[in-house]
C-alpha cells in the first residue's frame, strides 16, 4: 500500500466483518470472533479466521469472545483488538494519517450504542468520516435510486440483525430493526432438534443443517441429511437423521418476525413510495437472504415481487466503500425526508 491512507467503508456485523478499500474493493471478509485466554490478563490468541478454526477445539483456559452481537458492540476492548488487527490486514501499516471510514449501524441503535462504536473506531486508529445506516448502505450496494425521489425497499437480514427499510432522497422513510436474523434461525434448528431428537448440537453444527436442509417455503419432496450431536440422556455421540420438512417447521418462528417487520414498514410507507415498491419490488440482502425459497415466502404473503440482491453478502459493505469513496454524499445520507415531517 501507498503512503497515504485510503478512503475505507467497513460492515461491522454480528458474525462477519468486511472492509472495502477505495479502488481496491471488497479486500478483507472476516469472522467477528476473537479467542482469549480466560484468565484476567485477556490475552490475545486468535482473530478473525484464525479465532473461528479454534471454534470446539480449544483447550482449557481459552474463551471465543463475541465482540459485536445483534448489530452493537457487546465488549469494547475486543472491539478495538478486532477492528485494530484487521485495519493492518486490509492496508497495512506504512501510510500516513488516520484512515477515513464509513461504518453501517442498525438503524434503531441508541445514542450510548452509536458513541460506542465511533470510539472504538476511534481508539483502533481509524478517522471516523460518517456511520451510516445499514438499510441506506445496503440499497446503495444492491444498486438501488436511494437520492431519487423514489421509494426503494430493502431487507437486509444479517447474522443478529433484520434491517427493514423504505428508502428515498437520500434517507429512510420508514425502518424497523429486528435483532433477530440467521442466528436466531440456528437456535431455532437447535431448539428443535433438542426437544425431537433429545440431541445437543453447536452452533456450527446448527448452521450447517440450515444450509443444507434450510427452506423457507416447504418442498414437494423433502431432502434429508445425516446429523451428527451429543444424546442428553447418554451423553454418548449419536447420529440421526433429519429432513427438510422438520426444518423448515423448526424456522417457521424467526420467519414469520421477519415477515412481520416488513408487513409494518409496509403499513406505515406514505401511499406514493409504496406505490413505487409495488412497482420495484422488495430487495433481499445480507448472508441470510440466501435462504432458499425466502424471496417466494415474503412475496406470497405481501403479493409484491421480491428479488435477492447479485451479491446479498457484500451489498452494505458495496454501499459504505462507495461513500467512502464519494464523500461529498454524506452530507445528503440522515437528513428528514419532507413526507415524514
Amino acid at each position: 500500500m501507498g503512503f497515504f491512507s485510503p478512503e475505507i467503508g467497513i460492515d461491522l456485523g454480528t458474525n462477519n466483518v468486511l472492509f472495502y478499500v477505495a479502488g481496491r474493493g471488497v479486500v478483507l471478509r472476516e469472522p467477528s470472533l476473537v479467542v482469549v485466554k480466560g484468565d484476567a490478563s485477556r490475552e490475545v490468541v486468535a482473530v478473525g479466521e484464525d479465532a473461528r478454526l479454534m471454534l470446539g477445539r480449544m483447550p482449557v483456559g481459552y474463551v471465543t469472545v463475541h465482540p459485536v452481537r445483534q448489530g452493537v458492540i457487546a465488549d469494547f476492548e475486543m472491539t478495538e483488538v478486532m477492528l485494530r488487527y484487521f485495519i493492518r490486514r486490509a492496508i497495512g501499516v506504512n501510510f500516513i494519517g488516520r484512515p477515513r471510514m464509513v461504518l453501517t449501524v442498525p438503524s434503531e441503535i441508541t445514542a450510548m450504542e452509536r458513541r460506542a462504536v465511533e470510539e472504538a473506531v476511534t481508539r483502533a486508529g481509524g478517522r471516523l468520516a460518517h456511520v451510516v445506516d445499514s438499510p441506506i448502505a445496503a440499497a446503495l450496494g444492491c444498486g438501488l435510486p436511494v437520492y431519487e425521489p423514489m421509494g426503494s425497499m430493502i431487507v437486509d437480514i444479517g447474522g443478529g440483525t433484520t434491517e427493514v427499510g423504505v428508502c428515498s432522497m437520500g434517507s429512510l422513510v420508514v425502518s424497523k430493526s429486528l435483532r433477530l436474523a440467521g442466528n436466531a434461525m440456528d437456535d431455532a434448528i437447535s431448539a428443535f432438534v433438542k426437544r425431537e431428537k433429545n440431541l445437543l448440537i453447536g452452533d456450527r453444527t446448527a448452521e450447517d443443517i440450515k444450509i443444507d436442509l434450510g427452506r423457507a417455503m416447504a418442498l414437494m419432496e423433502p431432502q434429508r441429511a445425516m446429523m451428527r450431536g451429543r444424546d442428553l440422556v447418554t451423553g454418548l455421540p449419536q447420529v440421526t437423521e433429519l429432513d427438510s420438512d422438520q426444518i423448515y417447521e423448526a424456522l417457521q418462528e424467526p420467519l414469520r418476525e421477519i415477515l412481520s417487520a416488513i408487513i409494518w414498514v409496509l403499513e406505515r410507507t406514505p401511499p406514493e413510495l409504496g406505490a413505487d415498491v409495488m412497482r420495484t419490488g422488495i430487495h433481499l440482502t445480507g448472508g441470510s437472504a440466501q435462504l432458499p425459497g425466502l424471496d417466494q415466502f415474503i412475496a406470497a404473503e405481501t403479493g409484491i415481487p421480491v428479488q435477492v440482491a447479485r451479491n446479498p453478502l457484500d451489498c452494505t459493505v458495496l454501499g459504505a466503500g462507495y461513500l467512502a469513496s464519494n464523500l461529498e454524499l454524506l452530507g445528503r445520507i440522515g437528513k428528514n425526508h419532507p413526507l415524514t415531517e
